[in-house]
């Protein structure tokens, strides 16, 4: 079932409500840079994606075992050449008497003088995942006795999951296709979650918005707040982007070495989104800085080090980032 377009409108505006509480990220966020960061693609390429999942389990399973593949097109090439009757083949379709059938290697056409079954319209959404391949490896091969004819069933569970992983490389194709980004967002895009989004919803919150730039730092302003100065309220300096106020402000100079030993670039090339004692230290780095944090909730800067009484040895940062008593944002 393919929804309607005043479905999609209102699956859109869900979707989107999904992905804003995933991320933590405000409402000026853009929404392909909502998508990306809550590693939720967009309707518009997970519906084909799904299409294309349930294409691929049809045409990979036994014809002798799963109804809906007995009604393939005798010409596909199944290992199995098992096919129910062609007069069964149209049990499922609600095509008028006067319309014409299509090969399953056809194209969907625009015309409505000639059109697919369903069964061999489905067979051809998973072409391009085929490919070149002469056979459909058979998903459920266990359910048959083994035979000579057949390949071994390690064999073909390592090609069913070779299509799978070449659907989603298709679906991440179409993601970057139809939702491409703004030009300043360069992280990549993700189907699984992000290393730091294990750090808590509040926590990586701070780090969503500043990732999509749409945050409480000073050179991320909101459309409610273009016209105020984006120099960094600490040091003065320069602008307070992610990286100035991770790499480069003085006023933090001393949490930075501290805690932030080794830490160098925040692109998306960095080491930084996929070590997770990296992302430990970044979190106890804007805890104990205030960075990003609602105004409400850190309504004055940070004492200077001369002022506070530290520990002679660091604590422990994989501890105690997550107290109860911590605010969380509503």
């Amino acid at each position: 079932m393919v929804p309607s377009r005043g479905m999609r409108t209102k699956m859109d505006i869900y979707w989107r409500q999904v992905q804003r509480w995933v991320s933590n990220c405000f409402r000026s966020t853009p929404i392909p840079i909502l998508a990306a960061e809550s590693c939720i693609p967009p309707l518009s390429a997970i519906v084909p994606h799904k299409r294309r999942m349930a294409a691929l389990r049809l045409v990979c399973a036994a014809p002798t075992v799963n109804p809906a593949a007995g009604r393939l097109c005798p010409t596909f090439p199944s290992l199995l050449k098992y096919r129910a009757p062609d007069a069964h083949r149209a049990l499922c379709t609600h095509l008028p008497p006067n319309v014409m059938r299509l090969s399953w290697k056809t194209n969907r056409p625009h015309s409505k003088v000639r059109s697919h079954l369903p069964v061999d319209e489905l067979a051809n959404l998973a072409r391009p995942i085929l490919g070149t391949l002469a056979f459909a490896p058979l998903a459920r091969a266990n359910l048959l006795p083994e035979g000579p004819s057949l390949p071994p069933h390690h064999t073909m569970t390592s090609a069913y999951r070779a299509f799978t992983g070449r659907t989603r490389l298709l679906l991440l194709e179409e993601w970057r296709r139809l939702a491409p980004p703004p030009p300043y967002y360069t992280f990549s895009f993700s189907l699984t979650p992000h290393p730091f989004m294990g750090l808590g919803k509040f926590m990586a919150g701070r780090i969503h918005q500043m990732r999509a730039q749409k945050s409480y730092l000073a050179a991320h302003p909101s459309w409610s707040r273009v016209d105020e100065p984006r120099h960094c309220p600490r040091c003065g300096e320069e602008e307070e982007t992610f990286s100035h106020a991770r790499l480069r402000c003085q006023s933090t100079s001393y949490h930075r070495e501290r805690l932030l030993q080794g830490f160098s670039d925040v692109g998306p090339d960095s080491p930084l989104w996929s070590d997770k004692q990296l992302l430990l230290a970044l979190a106890a780095f804007i805890r104990a800085t205030g960075t990003n944090y609602p105004p409400d909730m850190f309504p004055s800067l940070p004492p200077s080090p001369a002022s506070m009484v530290f520990p002679s040895s660091p604590p422990n940062i994989s501890k105690g980032l997550f107290s109860s008593s911590h605010p969380r944002p509503v």
